[in-house]
């Protein structure tokens, strides 16, 4: 019990020091602070604005899913190939393989989310 209480001094003391030091620089900042709800929602009516001037049409974001589908394609293809010409052929090619296989991966996880991010109904 003794050991408990010699862990537990300091740690209350520390606890009780930030306490102290932080309400007051709390205090300042909230009465900073105001009321500016005004100016809140002017920010965020400008950000709406900027984010519309540029936004992307749905026809360049079909293109980059097009481009983005096609590369998918060829990193499959080529993990393939690696993997038959290792296991058929018997060829040293496992690190290219694994490579392939990530790029694969990181593509198809990164399409999948540009898809959900895009074309997802709200």
């Amino acid at each position: 019990m003794r050991s408990i209480v010699r862990y537990l001094r300091p740690l209350i003391c520390c606890c009780v020091l930030l306490y102290v030091l932080g309400v007051p620089a709390y205090a300042a900042e909230k009465a900073a602070v105001g009321d500016n709800s005004g100016q809140v929602m002017e920010e965020f009516n400008k950000a709406d604005s900027e984010r519309a001037a540029r936004d992307i049409g749905n026809h360049k974001k079909q293109q980059i899913m097009f481009v983005m589908g096609i590369t998918l394609l060829i990193f499959i293809i080529t993990t393939v190939s690696l993997g038959v010409a290792m296991v058929v052929f018997a060829k040293p090619v496992f690190v290219a393989h694994m490579i392939f296989a990530g790029f694969s991966l990181t593509l198809a996880i990164a399409h999948a989310v540009v898809a959900i991010v895009w074309f997802f109904p709200r």
